[in-house]
């Protein structure tokens, strides 16, 4: 772990918490990077069974559905909507070169790796920082040097169960550390934590805005979608409330249940009232089936044997 220092000025307070933990959630799932990598050294369309060649530790099947992901994310486009379609790195695709070069650099200078692949160590680099609110935690301790942990939870805003359990990720992901081994003593971040400004700064080429997809009306309002979801005093379901409340459909009357007969000794054709309807299909099978009686047979005279 990279031992404590005093703060330096890293920019790190410069940068916008939010844009970049939503910047970072978009390549932070596995195999994204590795499969970005492969689409950009291709130079052009590539299918999904020949980008899972080149990834021989994943199932064809695992990439088609990153690769739809990442379409969907609008990292990469298709060249038509027919099935099995190839796929290439849109504009906003090819922005992610800066943010791996950066996230790289800052492994290798910070992160005792060893000998591993460029994809990979930009993944591991990216999963100690895209989880939320690390980065506004980094930028407390960047701002203000050691602090304790109730003064981290103040000014980040965050609750105190959660300030610690990020604090504890992030001091295993070797960003931070305390000055001391005594409980209550302060945090401060490492140069690892330090050395995060560049790599943060580096992720505002995906700051563009997502693509969106086209408003759908919301039945029961005019046909005109709201801006800002449901106004005041108008639900959610289209039968709730609005002028859709106007044409709903009259409910059906209740139709009484007819009487049902007990089946038996002494009680065929006795009316019992409603019963439930188990309890009536039980019934009325029982009479339905129950066999007639009998004709008693005739009685034979006694005739006593002779002797």
């Amino acid at each position: 772990m990279s031992t404590p220092a005093q703060p330096a000025t890293s920019q790190i307070g410069f940068v916008d918490a939010q844009r970049v933990e939503k910047a970072l959630s978009l390549i932070a799932p596995k195999w994204t990077t590795w499969s970005a990598q492969t689409l950009a050294q291709q130079g052009g369309p590539m299918r999904v069974r020949d980008v899972a060649a080149r990834l021989p530790f994943v199932s064809e099947q695992f990439v088609g559905k990153r690769l739809a992901q990442m379409h969907d994310d609008g990292l990469v486009i298709r060249a038509g909507d027919r099935h099995g379609a190839p796929y290439q790195l849109s504009g906003f695709g090819n922005a992610l070169s800066s943010v791996h070069r950066a996230q790289s650099d800052w492994s290798h200078a910070h992160l005792p790796l060893g000998k591993v692949a460029g994809a990979e160590r930009v993944e591991d680099a990216v999963r100690r920082l895209h989880l939320r609110y690390s980065t506004a935690v980094i930028q407390v301790l960047d701002a203000g040097g050691p602090r304790r942990f109730v003064h981290i939870a103040q000014q980040a805003g965050l609750d105190n169960s959660f300030t610690r359990q990020r604090l504890i990720r992030l001091q295993l992901d070797g960003l931070v550390t305390r000055t001391g081994p005594r409980h209550g003593d302060p945090y401060v971040l490492t140069a690892a934590g330090r050395g995060t400004g560049p790599g943060l700064r580096s992720h505002r080429a995906l700051e563009q805005p997502r693509r969106r997809t086209t408003s759908r009306p919301c039945p029961g309002r005019g046909g005109h979608p709201h801006p800002h979801g449901h106004p005041a005093g108008v639900g959610r379901h289209p039968y709730l409330s609005g002028p859709a409340a106007e044409h709903r459909r009259a409910p059906l009357p209740v139709q009484p249940r007819p009487a049902a007969t007990t089946a038996g000794t002494g009680g065929r054709g006795r009316s019992v009232g409603l019963l439930p309807g188990p309890v009536i299909r039980v019934a009325l099978r029982a009479s339905r089936f129950t066999p007639l009686p009998r004709r008693p047979r005739a009685v034979q005279p006694f005739v006593p044997l002779r002797t």
